[in-house]
């Protein structure tokens, strides 16, 4: 790990960005271009728990030393976010119940994927935030191409130190990532939900009979 910058142990978030390690960071849920067609974050930064980006950073210098680039699509994401993806697709394959916290809520998940020397994206098979079954690891009907991009991913991810979520090519996390505590919107970083996103937000946990906070 070297060549990797060090974060502040002591923070329970750290940013991530290019200075820190070669990486392109393009947070879908601060944009329209997500599964919900509707921005989520208020702002474009990303961020990690600091052995997540330890890690992370790792592989970015293992891909960067190929000619490859990791695109980020998103990190830690608040806790009160995963209630409106729950909203939007209730199925614990593809989103986590909320109610039982997820690895991206505890800062120790990424979305991510390749891009080549030109920073072109890899053919991966489906788009990111696909909820179809060509889009899990045990996947293998596809181009032989497409499954060699997802090995390389997975190679980089795994000798970094992290682990696969089985139904999607995109997501890794650190490993044991229930004993991080979940981390609720604006406690550790600025508050990162647009108004209308918390808003909507804690009327799915009314709904479900979850106090604010919980």
């Amino acid at each position: 790990m070297s060549e990797q910058t060090e974060f502040d142990q002591d923070a329970t978030l750290v940013r991530i960005n290019s200075p820190a390690m070669p990486i392109d960071c393009q947070p879908v849920y601060a944009s329209t271009h997500n599964v919900i067609h509707h921005p989520i974050y208020n702002r474009l930064d990303c961020y990690l728990r600091p052995q997540a980006a330890e890690a992370l950073a790792e592989a970015c210098h293992m891909a960067a030393k190929d000619g490859f680039t990791i695109r980020l699509f998103d990190a830690y994401r608040p806790l009160e976010a995963q209630y409106i993806f729950w909203e939007h697709t209730p199925h614990p394959d593809f989103v986590a119940d909320p109610r039982l916290g997820s690895t991206h809520g505890r800062g120790v998940a990424v979305d991510i994927t390749l891009l080549d020397e030109q920073k072109m994206p890899l053919p991966m098979g489906t788009e990111f935030d696909d909820f179809t079954e060509v889009a899990h690891h045990r996947y293998t009907d596809l181009p032989e191409e497409v499954l060699a991009n997802r090995q390389r991913l997975r190679g980089y991810m795994e000798m970094a130190g992290f682990v696969i979520h089985a139904p999607e090519w995109w997501h890794y996390n650190l490993p044991a990532a229930d004993r991080f505590d979940l981390i609720a919107d604006g406690t550790a970083v600025p508050p990162m939900l647009r108004p209308e996103m918390a808003a909507r937000a804690q009327a799915v946990m009314a709904k479900l009979g979850v106090s604010p906070g919980a």
